[in-house]
């Protein structure tokens, strides 16, 4: 903690800044805690007795990169250039520039929810013990006192941090009472740190996770996001789960834990679902690294299932068109959740996608088929690979090999079609201003008619070269004219 203190020159002048105007300053929360884990990060929270005007003006005199963070909450941030002594392997001193700390300021407080509110009211404080009180997690409750070195420790956070136990400060039923996005919060570091929730934290979390419907979705999202992107969010998710948070954040998951039919003869659609997320992640290096959208299209690819269950003569079992189904319920929850629209479109595109494989796994396709699997996937079709191969769960060592190794062929396919045809740009071989000229027509319908036709003779037959691409074009036309 000491090497924390004083590991950066701009911190320590931070410090001073505010012991000379007369101020408390202490470093809290996760910065503290990942300290004490071994971790590192680019962002420092402080808490001190400044209110926000005098916060940003002794800030000001640090850099000139200050913000309102929040001024009603009592937090201002400002960017410095991070000069602290790199690490093993880390970019070398002259660098530093490059880098950059972001440091948030608040002033103590306390934050409690009215009964039917879905915004904390806030309360500044005038002392440390008051605002530790009143954070989520006794881990998160601890304060380094960036003038002496000193680390306050009132509620036990560092025993519970080595036992990887998550505690409230208070009791835990006062703590979520306050803010139920709190329960939340335990899920989020049981998948993020591999922390277990004390049993009483459970406890209330089952008993008051109805509370979490007075938070907003931006700030509900906000923390499933997080949850979903940590190293293990099997975990955190299993906890929503099981306390019955998860029926009011995003019923569809907790409905995947269906009844097994008498001869099962289904797959534990919740089990299989955590697991084809899991596979997702191991694929992830394809995608670049962590990624968002390929991780909330596998938590929710067969969101559809429960509602297109049928059970069919000789105890088999059906989905029928839960692709589709489930596109819809994915839309809707995301919306619910205010996710942009961008995110919302690709994830249900990659729900509806998921079941088409199963063609090619069954049948040989034509380059046509191959072609409209790569038209319609667009932008998605890498996601689309990565989720497809995640979805293979089978213990069927012969059927996961025959997947395996159709799903490396069309793969293959996908990649020497392109090569030849330039499949991730399809277009006709003929634009709308072409069309337009060939036909003698203006702009409106009949191009987009045109264009679409053409298209579709492209993925069918490849390209076709301008020439033969006019003769089908006006062969088309006249056909639709003798038939008008």
């Amino acid at each position: 903690m000491e090497q924390l203190r004083t590991s950066s020159a701009t911190v320590t002048r931070l410090a001073t800044l505010f012991a000379d105007a007369g101020h408390e300053l202490y470093l809290v929360g996760g910065p503290v805690r990942d300290a004490l884990l071994g971790r590192t990060g680019n962002d420092l929270d402080f808490t001190t007795s400044a209110r926000p005007d005098e916060i940003e003006r002794l800030l000001r005199r640090l850099t000139n990169a200050v913000w309102d963070m929040g001024r009603d909450f009592g937090t201002i941030g400002c960017a410095v250039p991070d000069d602290r002594a790199p690490s093993s392997g880390s970019a070398p001193v002259e660098a530093a520039e490059a880098r950059r700390l972001v440091l948030e300021v608040t002033t103590f407080r306390s934050d409690a929810y009215q009964a039917d509110s879905r915004k904390p009211s806030v309360v500044f404080g005038d002392h440390l013990g008051g605002d530790l009180v009143r954070r989520d997690f006794t881990v998160n409750a601890m304060a380094l006192d960036m003038v002496t070195g000193e680390l306050l420790d009132p509620f036990g956070g560092l025993a519970d941090a080595e036992q990887g136990v998550l505690m409230t400060p208070s009791t835990p039923e006062l703590s979520f009472s306050d803010d139920p996005l709190r329960m939340m919060r335990a899920a989020r570091f049981a998948a993020q740190l591999g922390f277990r929730p004390a049993p009483g934290v459970v406890a209330a979390m089952t008993a008051m996770a109805d509370r979490i419907a007075i938070v907003s979705a931006e700030r509900v999202r906000d923390e499933l996001v997080k949850t979903i992107m940590a190293p293990n969010p099997r975990v955190g998710l299993n906890l929503l789960v099981v306390t019955g948070l998860a029926a009011h954040v995003l019923p569809e998951l907790p409905a995947l834990r269906m009844e097994r039919d008498e001869h099962n003869r289904h797959k534990d659609v919740y089990e299989h679902t955590l697991t084809v997320l899991e596979q997702t992640i191991d694929l992830e290096p394809r995608l670049g690294g962590p990624d968002l959208i390929a991780r909330l299209a596998a938590l929710l690819h067969d969101i559809g299932k429960p509602r297109t269950r049928r059970f069919e003569p000789g105890g088999k079992v059906s989905f029928h068109h839960h692709d589709v189904v489930g596109a819809k319920m994915a839309t809707k929850r995301m919306q619910a959740l205010r996710f942009p629209t961008d995110q919302i479109k690709a994830v249900a595109k990659l729900v509806e996608l998921h079941l088409r494989f199963h063609g090619y796994a069954d049948a040989d396709w034509t380059d046509s088929a191959v072609r409209r699997y790569v038209r319609d996937a667009g932008d998605e079709l890498e996601r689309l690979h990565v989720l497809t191969r995640s979805d293979c769960t089978t213990r069927n060592a012969r059927k996961a090999a025959r997947l395996r190794t159709a799903y490396e062929q069309l793969e293959w396919r996908i990649d020497e079609l392109a090569k030849q045809e330039q499949l991730d740009s399809m277009r006709p071989d003929l634009d709308g201003t072409q069309i337009m000229a060939i036909l003698g027509i203006p702009p409106g319908r009949d191009v987009g008619q045109a264009y679409k036709y053409l298209l579709e003779k492209r993925i069918d037959e490849g390209p076709l070269g301008e020439e033969k691409a006019r003769e089908a074009l006006l062969a088309w036309w006249a056909q639709r004219q003798a038939s008008d």
